[in-house]
């Protein structure tokens, strides 16, 4: 098939103007660009890919990187405890579906639990574990994973024994939610909750301690989420992905709005192996040239179409959740530690809308908390451990 006839001085015109293959950039709107690149050369750069935070000062200095979703403490064992919800829900969903391999992964869940709940001590998590922010609360964390333990394993195995007791009815009375049985003191959505909220005391301590050190000028700091994050339909945009929330709290609201930019198409660094830095160092060119080229095209909009409405940000949170809501469509904010409403929706949506990240459900609100009390983790309270009935530790062996 041959190619479709193209006017040479027509081309030649297209190509004055707009020519992305051309190295030189030598188009109106290649240097357009390269005067945006040059004018915010100096601004700090803040690039998320889906396991590192990079953040470049600006003018040619190094860039600081720290672990998004890798080598965070705790992050494995505070994560298995939180996915007793999923996976008993998805043999569940394998059950319904008549699938006898429910069995067989319903025996691995259960003997895992066992396993855990063995292991399990407080001071598994003062010693060994031994994550800061937790220091203080790891009595309470063990006992919230014995508990987490016992009723998953309570479940499995009058499940395994009674088959037809298994059913996303009895998932959610005896399970999850609870209808206020006395066996059942704290449900399992709640565990969720805190799990979710321990893993983000951590990542938002850290987070804080790093900026405030760095001291941004946030006003001129450009925020870019870069590459895939998640499953990949995920986090597409500012107000899905909890990281545009996160930062704005940890700005203290200073960011700029209109500098932070969802890019799933932007290059991405692999996580450095062995601390060596060289890739994230060489990618902040073609980050900063693909931002500036954006950037670029958006300041154009107000010299050329003054008085015609301009675009508004979309705000980062939906609606506040009502008493008599039976819907959502984006994540609500979170008004307090025992708003249970609003967290067990965010669960739902970030498994509901293909639109969300999965861990997305709390972090923001823990980060909040955390600027809150000077990142001070002590002073946060952590929905689902803080003040639940969780049964002490075994102290004879089982």
């Amino acid at each position: 098939m041959s190619a479709p006839y193209e006017n040479p001085e027509m081309l030649r015109m297209f190509k004055t103007y707009s020519d992305t293959k051309a190295p030189g950039r030598d188009s109106i709107a290649d240097h357009l660009a390269v005067a945006s690149l040059e004018e915010h050369r100096g601004d700090a750069l803040i690039v998320v890919t889906g396991t590192d935070i990079a953040i470049y000062p600006g003018n040619g200095a190094p860039p600081e990187l720290q672990g998004l979703r890798v080598n965070i403490p705790g992050f494995t064992e505070l994560t298995a405890v939180s996915h007793f919800g999923p996976a008993l829900g998805s043999i569940v969903a394998l059950k319904e579906r008549g699938l006898e391999s429910w069995r067989g992964h319903a025996r691995t869940l259960l003997e895992d639990a066992r396993r855990v709940r063995a292991a399990n001590s407080a001071a598994l998590w003062s010693e060994r574990i031994a994550v800061g922010v937790l220091v203080g609360r790891e009595g309470a964390i063990a006992a919230m994973t014995d508990y987490a333990c016992a009723i998953s394993e309570r479940y499995l195995e009058r499940s395994l024994e009674d088959p037809e007791y298994m059913t996303p009815q009895s998932l959610r009375d005896d399970y999850l939610a609870g209808t206020g049985q006395a066996e059942l003191p704290v449900p399992c959505n709640r565990i969720m909750i805190a799990t979710f909220s321990l893993v983000a005391l951590e990542l938002g301590h850290r987070l804080i301690e790093w900026v405030d050190r760095l001291g941004l000028d946030w006003s001129r700091v450009l925020f870019a989420v870069a590459g895939r994050q998640g499953r990949p339909t995920g986090g597409t945009t500012k107000k899905t992905t909890s990281l545009a929330r996160i930062i704005n709290i940890v700005s203290r609201g200073q960011l700029d709005e209109s500098r932070v930019f969802i890019a799933p198409h932007l290059p991405v660094f692999a996580h450095p192996s062995g601390g060596d830095l060289q890739e994230v160092i060489d990618l902040e060119e073609p980050v900063r040239w693909q931002l500036a080229r954006v950037m670029s095209s958006v300041e154009l909009a107000p010299i050329m179409f003054e008085g015609i409405p301009a675009f508004v940000q979309e705000p980062l949170y939906g609606d506040d959740l009502p008493d008599d809501a039976t819907t959502a469509t984006d994540m609500p904010r979170i008004r307090s530690a025992d708003d249970w409403p609003s967290m067990l929706t965010r669960l739902r949506l970030s498994l509901e809308d293909p639109r969300q990240l999965l861990a997305s459900g709390v972090t923001d609100y823990i980060v909040q908390q955390l600027v809150d009390a000077d990142n001070d983790p002590s002073r946060v309270t952590i929905p689902g451990l803080d003040g639940e009935p969780y049964p002490g530790l075994p102290s004879a062996p089982r």
